[in-house]
């Protein structure tokens, strides 16, 4: 898997089961901007690093659809990629596998903007940024 594409992996914990003995639905949140936050260090782009350029991202919105339930003690993978760039703003995907069967459980989209943290404003995201998340536009998510 490229850099493009990136693998996060999860064994679902008693935390995040529910009274009906599934993965809560607001825990697939939670693991999108885990997943999202480990890729971006995965490219050097860690807290440290927006503190030092003065930027950071925060979530305009989420959409999640669910497929398939996932249960405690299962191996997960999410693969996240950034679908498409603007001037200010990403749409990131996601995609959740159960690892035994290969079972597609979940499709989501986030749509993140770029702030100055100075000022709260949204900021043209900076070139080093844009070097290394390059939009991939077709993916279609398979393991």
């Amino acid at each position: 898997m490229s850099q493009i594409v990136y693998e996060y992996k999860i064994v679902v914990s008693q935390s995040a089961i529910d009274t009906n003995m599934h993965v809560n639905n607001v825990v697939y949140v939670q693991w999108m901007q885990d997943a999202a936050t480990a890729h971006s260090d995965s490219l050097g782009f860690t807290a440290e690093f927006y503190d030092k350029i003065g930027g950071t991202w925060v979530a305009r919105s989420h959409y999640i659809e669910y497929l398939s339930p996932a249960f405690l003690g299962e191996e997960l993978i999410v693969q996240t990629w950034i679908s498409s760039i603007k001037r200010s703003s990403s749409n990131r995907e996601y995609a959740f596998f159960r690892k035994s069967d290969k079972t597609l459980l979940a499709r989501a989209k986030t749509v993140w903007i770029y702030l100055n943290v100075a000022n709260g404003r949204p900021a043209k995201i900076k070139d080093e940024l844009l070097e290394k998340y390059m939009a991939c536009e077709d993916y279609e998510p398979k393991i």
